[in-house]
C-alpha cells in the first residue's frame, strides 16, 4: 500500500522543490501526492501532472483536519508569518499539528531550526521549538528537520555589501555553514518518502563552516571586488538597517540572526543532507560563483 505523502507551503521555494525531489529523485507517483497552498492556482501546473492541490488555511484548524484526511505522512513547512507582536505563526503550527492528530496521520514531518531553545538571540526561536514540542507532545512518531541558514540567504546582505565595499555585522568570529536549499528541499523529500517510523532530529547544514570575514574574502576571491567586514554593536547594527529602509521588526530580526551567529549557536556541520539525500551538497563557493552576476549586478537583479 503506497503511501500518501502531503507538503505544506508547496508554492514557497522550499515546498516546490521537495515537490519536485519527491516527483524526480524519488520517483513518486503524482496522485501518491498531495500539495496545499493558500492559493490553488499557484500549483496548477502541478495540478496537470496529476498532485492533488488544497486549500490549506493555517488559521483555520478545522479546515486543515479536512484537508490533512487521507495523507499518511505530513510535512509541515513553517508558514512565513513572522510577526512578532503576535503568537499567530506558533498557532498556526500548533493548530496544523492538532489537526495532522485529528486526521490520523500516521507520521508529521517539520522544518524547524538550529538550536531553537528559549535561550536563542534568533526573536522567531520560540515559533520553532513551540512547534517542536507541540509535535512531541502529539504522540504522532515525527522527523523534524533544524535548516540551517540558506546560502539564498545572502541574497539580504551581499549584493548590498558588495557594491558599497562594506559588510556591517556584528557576528563577530561566529560561524555559519550556509547549506543551498535546493539541497535541504533533497534530503527532507528523501526523507519524507522513505517511510521510515523512528522518531528523529536532524540538524541540515552546508558542508563547511565560515565566519563573516572568511566570506568576504571567498566573496573577493570569485568577484573580484574588495570587502570589508565591519562589526558594529547590535544597536548600531539595527540602526544601520533602519536607515536603510527596512521596518524596525525586520531589522531587529535581521540582527539577532548575527548575534545568534556570535553566540556559536549555528556553527554546527552535519553530514545530514548528504546521509539522506545521497547528493554532495554544494559549497559556498559554487553557490557564489553561481550566483556571481546576480550578487555583482544592480541590487535588484536576484529578485
Amino acid at each position: 500500500m503506497t503511501e500518501t505523502l502531503l507538503v505544506t507551503g508547496a508554492s514557497g521555494h522550499l515546498g516546490r522543490a521537495v515537490v519536485n525531489h519527491l516527483l524526480n529523485a524519488q520517483k513518486v507517483a503524482p496522485a501518491s501526492i498531495i500539495a496545499t497552498t493558500r492559493n490553488p492556482e499557484n500549483l496548477a501546473d502541478l495540478a496537470a501532472l496529476g498532485i492533488t492541490v488544497r486549500a490549506a488555511d493555517f488559521d483555520n484548524q478545522a479546515s486543515l483536519e479536512k484537508v490533512f484526511k487521507g495523507a499518511d505522512r505530513v510535512l509541515i513547512i513553517s508558514t512565513g508569518e513572522l510577526d512578532l507582536k503576535s503568537d499567530r505563526r506558533l498557532k498556526q503550527h500548533q493548530a496544523a499539528v492538532a489537526a495532522a492528530k485529528a486526521a490520523g496521520v500516521s507520521h508529521l514531518l517539520y522544518t524547524s531550526m538550529p538550536n531553537p531553545e528559549p535561550v536563542s538571540p534568533v526573536l522567531f526561536a520560540g515559533d520553532h521549538y513551540g512547534t517542536e514540542q507541540a509535535i512531541k507532545a502529539s504522540g504522532i512518531p515525527y522527523t523534524i528537520f533544524r535548516n540551517g541558514w540558506y546560502q539564498e540567504n545572502l541574497f539580504m546582505s551581499l549584493p548590498h555589501a558588495i557594491s558599497s565595499g562594506k559588510w556591517y555585522t556584528s557576528a563577530a568570529d561566529g560561524r555559519i555553514a550556509h547549506g543551498a536549499r535546493d539541497d535541504m528541499a533533497a534530503a527532507i523529500a528523501a526523507s519524507l518518502a522513505s517511510g521510515s517510523t523512528e522518531s528523529q532530529i536532524y540538524t541540515l547544514t552546508g558542508p563547511q563552516a565560515y565566519t563573516t570575514d572568511e566570506i568576504a574574502a571567498l566573496v573577493t576571491e570569485v568577484t573580484g571586488k574588495p570587502l570589508e567586514v565591519i562589526q558594529l554593536p547590535d544597536e548600531a547594527l539595527t540602526e544601520g538597517v533602519k536607515a536603510a529602509g527596512l521596518p524596525e521588526d525586520f531589522a531587529r530580526i535581521i540582527v539577532s540572526f548575527d548575534a545568534n551567529t556570535r553566540s556559536g549557536r549555528i556553527g554546527m556541520v552535519t553530514d545530514a543532507v548528504e546521509t539522506l539525500s545521497g547528493r554532495k551538497p554544494r559549497t559556498l563557493k559554487q553557490f557564489l560563483e553561481a550566483n556571481k552576476a546576480a550578487l555583482t549586478g544592480p541590487a535588484h537583479a536576484h529578485h
